[in-house]
């Protein structure tokens, strides 16, 4: 019988480490200290050379985040993604590439990527576009970055290849903070968006029946039985309600709108259920919202791009004082004091 920690553990969001895998030997290639990254990171070179081995997605976010900084590759999502080759995702990848059409591709790579990544939910939508929605499981989105621009790039190639023409989506969202670089507007070729409410790339109807290259329905219909069995041995990700709320509370915060009602409706409950589910938990709306106001005012101070009026509207103050005065009683000094001792 497995104890209450193992049973903790299981719950933990995990992924193939594919990802890490290719950070790791892209900085090694270029001297870093790679062993040092890990152990940082909290992972072991063990880990990486055992290519079975699944990484926590959390871990995996902050070796990712370690060595963009080692390296000064501001998109080291974006450019690791230039050299990945889905085949490596295993199972995925030639369900994907055996589908009939890119449609049908797209809707098999939303049912099964948790089997590549625990951490990362893939909704796939279907109206007058289609939409695919990537959405952070168990997992804090403020985190990441280079992950989530890794699958976005690696989304966009796995469509060329699978229908061999330059596709272009009609807008690819991220959540994070960013610039539309010309490197990443030739990539994409359409419109980008930083800043925005959901992690997203919208593709036109028409590439709906495209067919795909390599299409085997006979394998297909195999791959999918194996499919449907890994899934349902894998363990239920049970998501913390803590990072739920956080990761609502962080695309509200800028618009002034992270109030509890509003967080609890969009996450399908009313107020009530919500404050009664954070105190089963030994929370509070008001803490979680403070905590996570602290944790991103450090990462933003940081980022010398920022002027402290800009972080006191993405904290979701309406004034710079009223950001100031709080940030005071909560560190015993002003934004811009701290600033200064995070430049020393």
């Amino acid at each position: 019988m497995r104890d209450s920690r193992t049973n903790w553990l299981d719950t933990i969001p995990k992924a193939g480490g594919g990802i890490a895998r290719l950070a790791y030997a892209h900085a090694a290639e270029r001297g870093a200290d790679v062993d040092l990254l890990l152990q940082k990171a909290g992972l072991s070179p063990r880990q990486i050379a055992d290519s079975d081995a699944r990484l926590e997605v959390q871990r995996q976010i902050k070796f990712l985040n370690l060595v963009a900084e080692a390296l000064g590759d501001d998109l080291l999502g974006f450019h690791l993604s230039q050299s990945f080759d889905p085949r490596t995702v295993g199972l995925l990848h030639y369900v994907l590439a055996s589908s009939d059409t890119l449609n049908e591709a797209l809707q098999r790579a939303a049912r099964y990527s948790s089997l590549v990544n625990e951490g990362i939910r893939l909704t796939h939508r279907e109206n007058k576009e289609i939409d695919l929605t990537f959405e952070y499981i168990g997992v804090r989105r403020l985190l990441d970055r280079h992950q989530i621009e890794f699958w976005m790039a690696a989304v966009m190639t796995g469509c060329r290849r699978l229908t061999g023409r330059h596709l272009t989506a009609d807008k690819v969202s991220f959540v994070h903070r960013g610039t539309a670089t010309s490197e990443l507007r030739t990539f994409y070729g359409c419109e980008l968006r930083f800043g925005a409410d959901t992690d997203e790339t919208t593709f036109p109807l028409s590439v709906r029946d495209m067919p795909v290259v390599s299409a085997d329905p006979y394998l297909n219909k195999l791959l999918i039985r194996y499919c449907e069995e890994a899934l349902a041995h894998r363990q239920p990700n049970r998501s913390s309600l803590e990072t739920s709320v956080e990761n609502v509370i962080a695309v509200l915060l800028p618009h002034g709108k992270a109030q509890m009602t509003e967080v609890a409706r969009k996450l399908g409950m009313s107020r009530r259920t919500l404050a009664r589910r954070l105190a089963s938990e030994g929370l509070s709306f008001v803490g979680v919202l403070q905590a996570l106001r602290s944790d991103l005012a450090k990462r933003h101070l940081a980022d010398r791009d920022l002027s402290i009026s800009e972080i006191a509207w993405l904290l979701g103050y309406s004034e710079v004082s009223a950001f100031s005065s709080a940030y005071k009683r909560q560190t015993g000094k002003t934004p811009r004091a701290i600033r200064q001792q995070i430049g020393r």
